[in-house]
């Protein structure tokens, strides 16, 4: 008689990607964004991009000789470029080359390596990185790029690599002809003027339909990214769904209680970090809560954090604070929310 082969415990579907597929198919979906962002504001992304790339990979690899670990398979797995590239993202395109080159080095050597490197860190490195360079740097990550179709003047490649290791421009260029306020900050000083949203978004060139001029086209694209993620499975629904959901909900309450005072859900949802944040940043499986019960309460608490912050906060953007305030809470998380043990009853669970 023949059998069929069993199928060993605990029958749990395997995921499809390694560590290593997992991060490159995170940064193939950044690619996209990040040629749309480059286009849009300038060579400086471009530079900026190879420096925290090649940045990372040095401090991985000296990180790892200190700690007598081999370089390989670490090295190679993806994560130090995909957080070097999401802090290109969160920094300004002409940001000189000593600041990208501190939050990358911070977030690899401090955030990652000292904690154990990759599986053991508590903290998103990313946006740990770009909370050191926030607080201690804050006037010079003030200094955004307009889009290019806005600035006064334009650089190329040549002057862009000289003015972000030099500081030197051109003469007749100065750095207030190609830098600006981004439409959250300008939105959020405006509102405390007294000014309406639809004043305000009617008064400032940056602004373009849903949101920041330029940055809508980036937002669309990391959406199209992060969809396609979820499509081929490497994240879950669940974080993106909550958090946006949980922004959008919030935003909408108090944009129908008072329109005049508060920025309109479609604002909050395109016009900053909250979609970089929700596909590409809070879904680190790392940092994150790890049930998919657990997983919503996250993802909510995100979203609502970034209203309060970009509301009430001394920030324009809270994506980075509410992703860090809501990893310490993970642990809390997953405690109450952990599926109950297979094969146990509730009293035994």
């Amino acid at each position: 008689m023949k059998f069929r082969k069993a199928i060993s415990s605990p029958y749990i579907h395997h995921p499809p990607y390694s560590t290593a597929g997992m991060m490159f198919s995170v940064i193939l979906a950044l690619l996209p964004a990040l040629a749309i962002y480059a286009l849009l504001f300038g060579w400086g992304v471009v530079v900026n991009a190879a420096l925290a790339v090649g940045v990372a990979l040095v401090c991985e690899a000296g990180m790892l000789a200190v700690r007598r670990r081999p370089l390989f398979p670490t090295l190679g797995d993806g994560s130090a470029i995909l957080t070097a590239l999401l802090l290109v993202f969160a920094l300004p395109p002409l940001a000189p080359w000593w600041l990208t080159t501190v939050g990358v080095a911070f977030a690899i050597i401090v955030a990652k390596q000292l904690y154990g490197g990759l599986g053991f860190n508590p903290f998103n490195p990313a946006m740990v990185g770009y909370v050191v360079l926030l607080v201690s740097f804050p006037k010079e990550l003030t200094l955004w790029s307009m889009p290019l179709s806005l600035a006064g003047s334009s650089l190329d490649f040549s002057t862009t690599l000289s003015y972000i290791f030099s500081g030197s421009l051109p003469d007749g260029i100065t750095i207030d002809a190609l830098t600006a306020a981004t439409p959250l900050d300008t939105m959020k000083t405006q509102l405390g003027l007294g000014r309406t949203p639809g004043a305000i978004a009617a008064s400032e060139p940056v602004f373009g339909f849903l949101g920041g001029k330029g940055w809508i086209w980036v937002n669309l694209t990391l959406l199209a990214g992060g969809l396609w993620l979820i499509r081929r499975r490497v994240i879950s629904w669940h974080i993106p769904v909550a958090l946006l959901g949980s922004l959008a909900a919030i935003s909408s309450i108090f944009y129908l209680l008072d329109s005049a005072h508060n920025a309109s859900p479609l604002f909050h949802l395109f016009s900053g970090a909250a979609i970089l944040g929700a596909f590409f940043i809070a879904t680190d499986p790392v940092t994150a809560a790890t049930s998919n019960p657990g997983r919503l309460w996250y993802g909510a608490g995100i979203g609502v954090l970034i209203y309060v912050i970009r509301s009430w906060g001394g920030f324009p953007d809270g994506v980075a604070f509410a992703v860090l305030l809501m990893n310490m809470a993970a642990p809390t998380i997953d405690h109450y929310t952990k599926p109950r043990v297979f094969g146990h009853g509730d009293r035994d669970a």
